[in-house]
């Protein structure tokens, strides 16, 4: 068990580090704290950072009773970043992990780059904040406001400062991130007078009900309006990304006009997201499956698109399809409509596990079977 441990401190970091190298077990990881990267001629005298790893093999049970001078109550015990191998019915799960990549600000009428930090929250459709929603970390408690390291006198910043995101599933249709970028002064008595420069923000969902999609996404910077800024219910009817512009651009035909809040074009910011959901899809298909009682006019047709999801998604929501299935089946028996594509479904499902890359979730669907199948019209 390997836990990821930010060593942070809050004043301006003046130099970046030396990237480290791959290494063996118990063979020392320097990181060197260099003001002069460009020449390498220092001769540091052994400062740095050591850093020793050493493996422990079993599962968790295994390693607390043979390593209990490592592993005890005070050890955090970190969830891997993406599903397991098996996902077993009942295990509940739903963590959105955020990383702050890079961004270039522009220094306007400054004579150096701004010592930038980034702010980041969680808040719902009204601007309300969700309190201890963002996890700096394994072991930590939840907070409402993420900041960022600051870099000294850097154009062009990168974080790559990931943090997690964990809200009740229900309320993650109404929830956005909102990032506040603000210069940092080296002095005190300047640092109290900065306000933020600019903002940009990010909905967890679309508009289609489908989870914000896992991967790199360029938002937009928007000049701050204080009063605009605090308003959700005004920049929330604004694009948050480049990507939704070009989407409405193709839409509309019209080029993108903004109303009220100011693109920043000289400036950029960049994110990437990973959902790791038991209950939210990216797959619209899927999700129009999963809540046909919604919209049963589709139903056929989300019926025959299921054969065209890709069988990762649907084993990761395997008995969530199960029961939609087999509650399509009993809810509709009045009429045979819906019968071949249920059963064609459930057919393809099944192969789908028979596959070798899915063959680990045979226990997976014998569980389902054993204990959570009760469709007695199915049945029958």
């Amino acid at each position: 068990m390997i836990e990821e441990t930010y060593i942070r401190q809050r004043q301006l970091i003046m130099s970046p580090l030396i990237p480290s190298r791959v290494i063996g077990e118990n063979e020392p990881l320097t990181a060197v704290f260099n003001k002069v990267i460009a020449t390498r001629e220092v001769n540091h005298k052994g400062q740095g950072l050591f850093v020793t790893l050493k493996l422990l093999p079993g599962d968790l049970a295994q390693v607390q009773k043979d390593y209990p001078h490592f592993v005890d109550r005070s050890t955090a015990i970190v969830r891997k970043m993406g599903f397991p191998e098996i996902i077993l019915p009942g295990n509940v799960r739903n963590d959105i992990y955020v990383t702050l990549l890079q961004g270039e600000f522009d220094r306007g009428k400054k004579k150096t780059p701004k010592n930038v930090e980034v702010m980041m929250s969680v808040l719902d459709e009204e601007g309300t904040h969700m309190e201890k929603a963002i996890f700096p970390g394994a072991g930590y408690d939840g907070i409402a406001e993420y900041k960022s390291v600051i870099y000294y006198q850097v154009k062009q910043p990168c974080w790559n400062e990931t943090v997690k995101v964990a809200i009740p599933i229900e309320d993650v249709c109404r929830c956005h991130l909102r990032l506040m970028f603000r210069h940092r002064s080296s002095q005190d008595s300047r640092d109290k007078s900065e306000k933020p420069f600019g903002m940009a923000f990010v909905r967890l969902m679309k508009a289609d009900g489908t989870t914000l999609r896992d991967g790199r996404h360029d938002l937009i910077v928007y000049k701050v309006d204080v009063k605009k800024a605090e308003d959700a219910k005004t920049y929330l009817t604004m694009p948050g990304s480049w990507a939704e512009v070009e989407e409405k651009e193709k839409q509309t035909g019209k080029p993108f006009h903004h109303s009220g809040l100011i693109p920043v074009t000289k400036d950029s910011f960049q994110i990437a997201t990973l959902t790791c959901s038991t209950k939210l899809t990216q797959n619209v298909d899927l999700l129009g499956l999963l809540n046909w009682r919604s919209n049963p006019g589709e139903l056929e047709q989300n019926l025959q698109r299921l054969m065209e999801v890709e069988g990762g998604e649907i084993v990761k929501f395997l008995q969530d399809t199960l029961d939609a299935l087999f509650n399509i089946m009993m809810e509709t028996s009045e009429k045979e409509t819906y019968d071949r594509l249920v059963f064609n479904a459930l057919v393809f499902i099944i192969s789908l596990i028979g596959d070798i890359k899915f063959q680990h979730f045979n226990p997976v669907l014998e569980t389902y079977i054993n204990k959570h199948f009760s469709a007695t019209l199915a049945y029958t």
